[in-house]
């Protein structure tokens, strides 16, 4: 299932404002959205790390814009997990947004896709556990 809550910053907000964002509501990335909700970039707990901590800017004064990741890989809607996993492996990220015609209906994490495999394998083993002891 891919999520389709989207929690989004202004490029002008301040990394302070987005991070508590991302605190608030329990999320490792917020899109950054331009006023025609058009997506500009990805703003993630990696690049508070790397751009922000690591640079020793100062939080409640850089704006979003300043730090984001402005190339976002997406996914649509009938991507499989199986390629959205494949996705994320190969570009080394953890956030993928969900784009239909142009527009945003959603985000898939690394959690989503994981979640979804554990219920697959646990399926799987109880397909098996049912079938040996039908057997025996």
């Amino acid at each position: 299932r891919k999520g389709n809550k989207i929690v989004t910053v202004s490029p002008n907000d301040t990394v302070q404002q987005a991070a508590a964002r991302m605190r608030s509501e329990r999320i490792g990335s917020v899109l950054v959205l331009g006023e025609n909700r058009e997506m500009l970039g990805i703003f993630t707990e990696r690049d508070v790390l790397c751009r922000v901590v690591s640079e020793r800017l100062d939080p409640a004064v850089t704006r979003v814009e300043e730090v984001m990741t402005p190339r976002v890989a997406c996914c649509k809607p009938d991507t499989t997990l199986d390629e959205c996993r494949t996705v994320m492996a190969t570009n080394r990220i953890r956030h993928l947004p969900v784009v239909q015609d142009d527009q945003l209906v959603g985000m898939v994490s690394i959690g989503d896709v994981l979640a979804q495999e554990v219920v697959a394998q646990q399926t799987t083993i109880d397909y098996l556990h049912a079938y040996l002891r039908g057997r025996m």
